[in-house]
């Protein structure tokens, strides 16, 4: 029997994302997928800022950005003829708390692409051709049984993390309940494909003005010719067809548009669940495998990178009250994006629109743990269970650094506002509102030159606060007053 720290099943960004997460605090990692080969395709496109704050703690933020686009604007043309211009959201302008403002989008086969380089470089590659047919767990641990050319291996886990899409195997073994709906009524065809006669350098709607909600986008996918698509399937189309598209296309664009080489296609009806449980025993889910969401409002790979970023440090501490909160944590956030989502839909449905905009709700840069087990009750803006904000600051030797750098890594770290020592147990810095020239100079002492700490976190000299190995906020204790929030334990592994 062999065995393994932890087993992940499924390779999507979900899973790559738990095992970078695994491996860099040198956790000893398994990730299969039952595929025979990487998937091809756009599939999830759109990366929200709290993603991209993700992707720069794994490493592979410069990545993302030289291979991904800016939100592209959206050429509206009905009957044929143009009409307008319009963005879905206006692009932000960055702040010293919130770096990355803005949506970035890149096809998920291309993001897969860079999680899977990231996770090679720490010595795990995906096992592919690989499935998960059956497991039982006990106190001690998980035995799972997996298949590859026919033949049988056990292994032996401490922990199994099923990250196996909407159609999970783990889930479904642990016979947990997939709760929600799957409309029939409403079906649309989802692809990749060339067009030639369409600006790259925008997102295209076609519609007639009779009905303007009933027609076929374009949107560019970055570093390739090709085109993520989408459109109605009609009532006798149970699969894509390209001559079914330029059909479809040519009657509600009145031509000009050729269509050719269609790369990869699904047909999608909206499919909204969200497990009854996120956890058994010594067994997670997470992604899809956990909850599945309408395409609308770009949530469901972001909510499913975040569920692993949540879990990978807690699984790698290994505590009760670590893995006890990665359940209420997580999923209450994806109850409130399927809510969400599943709004957005309704509009798009009802030829709202205002189902084409989109505010700050879909960013998830508001998406926090207040109120979960880990946060105690606070005041204040910033409380227990917050998003970390950035800010730029001047370390002891005058050299500009950004907060975000110093919270990178797999280790929890402390931030004194003033005078007072820092953390033994995990990295900890002084954060002074003195001129450079003043600063005492030690090595763990930051210059807030231009105010920005003190103003994202808005918590007062003497303060001291505490943030989580995943971004959020563990504890805050102002001046004067007790600590708000559970805070690490001494001892804390994924901390060291």
């Amino acid at each position: 029997m062999n065995e393994t720290g932890v087993l992940i099943a499924g390779a999507g960004p979900t899973g790559l994302t738990l095992a970078i997460e695994l491996a860099r605090r040198d956790v000893d990692v398994r990730l299969i997928d039952q595929a025979d080969s990487h998937f091809v395709g756009s599939r999830g496109d759109g990366m929200q800022p709290r993603t991209l704050e993700v992707f720069e703690d794994l490493g592979v933020l410069d990545a993302i950005l030289a291979a991904s686009a800016e939100q592209y604007p959206v050429k509206v043309y009905l009957d044929g003829e143009f009409v307008t211009e319009r963005w879905m959201s206006e692009p932000v302008a960055p702040t010293p708390a919130v770096p990355y403002p803005n949506v970035r989008m890149l096809g998920q086969s291309q993001i897969e692409g860079i999680l899977r380089e990231r996770l090679a470089e720490l010595g795990v590659r995906v096992e592919l051709g690989t499935a998960l047919t059956g497991f039982t767990q006990d106190d001690l641990g998980v035995t799972a049984v997996l298949s590859r050319d026919g033949a049988e291996e056990t292994v032996r886990a401490a922990y199994l993390a099923g990250a196996d899409g909407g159609k999970s195997v783990v889930r479904k073994t642990l016979g947990i309940a997939f709760e929600g709906t799957t409309d029939e009524t409403i079906r649309m065809l989802l692809g990749d494909v060339r067009a030639e006669g369409l600006d790259h350098a925008a997102a295209h709607w076609f519609a007639r003005a009779a009905a303007p909600m009933d027609g076929v986008v374009f949107t560019p996918l970055a570093g390739t010719p090709y085109f993520q698509f989408g459109s109605p399937l009609g009532e006798r189309e149970t699969r894509a067809s390209l001559a079914a598209l330029q059909s479809r296309l040519d009657s509600v664009s009145g031509g000009g548009v050729r269509l050719h080489d269609l790369a990869w296609s699904t047909v999608w009806r909206p499919n909204t669940r969200l497990a009854e449980a996120f956890r058994r025993g010594r067994v997670f889910l997470a992604g899809d495998a956990a909850h599945v969401h309408p395409p609308t409002g770009g949530q469901g790979l972001n909510t499913g990178v975040q569920d692993a970023y949540n879990l990978g440090w807690k699984l790698a501490d290994g505590s009760a009250e670590l893995l006890d909160s990665y359940e209420p944590e997580r999923r209450t956030v994806a109850a409130r994006v399927l809510g969400l989502s599943t709004e957005l839909l309704d509009k798009y449905v009802a030829g709202d629109e205002a189902a084409h905009r989109r505010g700050p709700e879909t960013r998830q840069l508001d998406l926090g743990y207040r109120g979960g087990p880990l946060a105690a009750a606070g005041s204040g803006d910033l409380r227990p269970g917050d998003r970390a904000p950035d800010a730029p600051v001047v370390d002891a030797t005058g050299k500009p650094v950004r907060l975000f750098e110093l919270f990178r890594g797999p280790h929890a770290t402390e931030l004194v506002f003033g005078d007072g020592p820092v953390a033994a147990d995990f990295p900890g810095y002084r954060i002074l509102e003195t001129d450079a020239a003043d600063a005492a100079g030690t090595g763990t002492d930051l210059v807030d030159a231009g105010g920005h700490a003190h103003a994202a976190y808005g918590v007062g000299s003497g303060a001291r606060v505490v943030v989580r190995p995943d971004g959020y906020v563990w504890s805050v204790a102002r001046a004067g007053g007790p600590a708000a929030g559970t805070g690490p334990r001494a001892g804390l592994s994924c901390v060291d």
